[in-house]
C-alpha cells in the first residue's frame, strides 16, 4: 500500500503593500522549516507591481545588513491561481513552453502583510478558488487591517480602546478633537502595519507633515491619543478541530535609547540594539490573564480564524487598552508571535504545521 502524498502547500509572499520586504522575510523563514516529508511546497512571490511568479524557494528572502529582500519579474516564471474551484491548481506561464499546470494545491499559506494581502483581497480570491488557506477570512482580514473598524468592533465587545479620531481624504483635525485627544498623539495610516507611515506628534505645528506622511501610505488616517504604558502583545491560535481560541503568554517590548516608539527600524533593522523583550511579560497574574482574555475576545469579535497577534498597552495603574490586531503577524523565528508560542512549548515548525492542518480542517465557504 503506497503512502499518501505530501500536503501540497503554496506559500504566497511579497505583494504590493509597503510591507513587501517583511513578507519576504517571513516567507523565507517558513520555507526553510517546512518538512518535505509532510509538505510539498510551491513558493509563489508577488512583485511590487502585482505580478505573480514561481520562485526557487527561500534563497534571498532575508534582510542582509540594511538591504531588504524583494521579488522581481526576474525571480521566476509567471504563475496564476485561477478563481475556479474545479481546478485548484497553479498555472505557470513559462517563457519557452507557454502555459502549463504545475500542481493541484491543497492549502495556501498567504504570508502577506498589509494591503492586497492581509486585508481580505487574497482571501476572497482563495474563497472563490475553493482553496483552504491559513488565517482569517475575508471579513476578519479586512476589519483587522483597518484600525478604525478594529476599534469599533472591540468597543462593542467591551474591550477598552484609547481616544481616537478618523480622518478621511480631505478632512483635517478639528479644534474640538485636538482638545479631546490632547498631546502627544500618534498619526497613523488606518490600513497599514510594521509602523510604516507613523509619526508621534508633540506639537500641533507638526500635524500637517505627519498627516502628509501617513497619507502617502493610506488616504484614510487615524489619530490616536498617546497612552502612557507598557507595550504588551499576545498571540492567539484557533482551537484544534474548531475548538475555542487559545491565547499565548503575553510578551513585553521595551524600546531603549532615544527611540520614541517601536518604529520600523526598531522592529526589523536595529532590534538587537534598541529593544528588549520579556517573554513572558513580567505582569501580575491577574493582569496577564486579562490581556489573554481581551486577546481572545478581540479575535472572536472580528470573527478571526487561524491566528492573530493582539497588541495592548498596560498603564502604570494596570489598566489594559487594545492597540491593534494583526491577522498575519511577522513570522520569522525571531518574531514575537512564534516566540510567544515557543514559551508554551510549541516550536516554530510545529506552529506552522498546526496552522496548515487547521486551515485544511476548516476548509472554505460559509462556516
Amino acid at each position: 500500500m503506497s503512502s499518501p502524498r505530501p500536503i501540497r502547500v503554496a506559500v504566497i509572499f511579497g505583494g504590493r503593500s509597503t510591507e513587501h520586504a517583511i513578507s519576504c522575510v517571513s516567507a523565507g523563514s517558513i520555507l526553510q522549516v517546512l518538512d518535505p516529508g509532510e509538505f510539498d511546497v510551491v513558493p509563489i512571490g508577488i512583485t511590487r507591481a502585482g505580478r505573480w511568479v514561481l520562485t526557487s524557494g527561500s534563497a534571498g528572502l532575508a534582510i542582509d545588513g540594511k538591504r531588504l529582500p524583494e521579488i522581481t519579474e526576474r525571480s521566476g516564471d509567471a504563475a496564476l491561481v485561477l478563481p475556479d474551484p474545479t481546478i485548484r491548481s497553479v498555472d505557470v506561464l513559462a517563457a519557452t513552453d507557454g502555459a502549463q499546470v504545475l500542481a493541484d494545491i491543497d492549502v495556501v499559506f498567504p504570508v502577506l502583510h498589509g494591503a492586497y494581502g492581509e486585508d481580505g483581497t487574497i482571501q476572497g480570491l482563495l474563497e472563490m478558488a475553493g482553496i483552504p488557506y491559513v488565517g482569517a477570512g475575508v471579513f476578519a482580514s479586512a476589519a483587522g487591517m483597518d484600525k478604525e473598524f478594529t476599534k469599533k468592533l472591540a468597543t462593542v465587545e467591551g474591550i477598552p480602546t484609547g481616544p481616537y479620531t478618523v480622518l478621511r481624504p480631505g478632512q483635517q483635525l478639528s479644534e474640538t478633537d485636538k482638545k479631546r485627544l490632547g498631546l502627544p498623539v500618534f498619526v497613523k495610516p488606518s490600513r497599514a502595519g510594521s509602523s510604516i507611515g507613523i509619526t508621534k506628534v508633540s506639537d500641533w505645528a507638526d500635524l500637517d507633515e505627519a498627516l502628509d506622511m501617513a497619507r502617502q501610505v493610506d488616504p484614510k488616517v487615524i489619530v490616536e491619543s498617546m497612552i502612557v504604558g507598557r507595550e504588551v502583545e499576545c498571540g492567539v491560535l484557533e482551537g484544534v478541530d474548531g475548538g475555542p481560541a487559545e491565547a499565548s503568554p503575553p510578551a513585553e517590548i521595551r524600546v531603549l535609547r532615544d527611540r520614541e516608539f517601536y518604529d520600523f527600524e526598531a522592529k526589523y533593522l536595529d532590534a538587537d540594539q534598541v529593544c528588549e523583550f520579556d517573554l513572558p511579560a513580567d505582569l501580575p497574574p491577574g493582569v496577564a490573564d486579562r490581556v489573554r482574555r481581551y486577546a481572545v475576545r478581540t479575535f472572536d469579535a472580528l470573527d478571526c480564524a487561524g491566528l492573530a497577534r493582539v497588541d495592548f498597552f498596560v498603564t502604570p495603574t494596570m489598566d489594559v487598552y487594545l492597540n491593534e490586531i494583526n491577522t498575519m503577524p511577522g513570522f520569522t523565528p525571531d518574531s514575537l508571535f512564534p516566540r510567544m508560542w515557543a514559551t508554551s512549548g510549541l516550536t516554530y515548525p510545529a506552529l506552522i504545521a498546526r496552522l496548515l492542518r487547521t486551515a485544511l480542517h476548516r476548509g472554505t465557504g460559509l462556516r
